[in-house]
């Protein structure tokens, strides 16, 4: 059984960054395409980034698009999630998830059936 772990979140200040990781146990990260999604309080989960199994294809909601980086490494069964220019509106708890049995990028989130157990990211203005 797959277990995802993320850290990295905290408290920054607008226009900082934070570098998320979720690492994974289980032989199946290697083939499964990864994602990072995220919610604030009151609102919907939503898409943010995911990576395919290569790590040579990547998607981005508009609202991350050049300031967010998602990357992995399958020697390390790790993924991870580069934030730079963080703004308020990028609080919520974020959670890692895999795609089993799905080794390309998909930003729908009924297609992850494997979810850490999320970590806060506060950006104070």
């Amino acid at each position: 059984q797959v277990q995802l772990v993320e850290s990295g979140g905290g408290l920054v200040q607008a226009g900082g960054s934070l570098r998320l990781s979720c690492a994974a146990s289980g032989r199946t990260f290697i083939t499964s395409a990864m994602g990072w999604f995220r919610q604030a309080p009151g609102k919907e989960r939503e898409f943010v980034a995911a990576i395919n199994w290569s790590g040579r294809n990547s998607d981005y909601a508009d609202s991350v698009k050049g300031r967010f980086t998602i990357s992995r490494d399958n020697a390390k069964n790790t993924v991870y999630l580069q934030m730079n220019s963080l703004k308020p509106e990028d609080t919520a708890v974020y959670y890692c998830a895999l795609a089993f049995g799905r080794m390309e990028v998909t930003p729908n989130r009924n297609e992850y059936n494997r979810w850490g157990q999320g970590t806060q990211v506060t950006v104070s203005s």
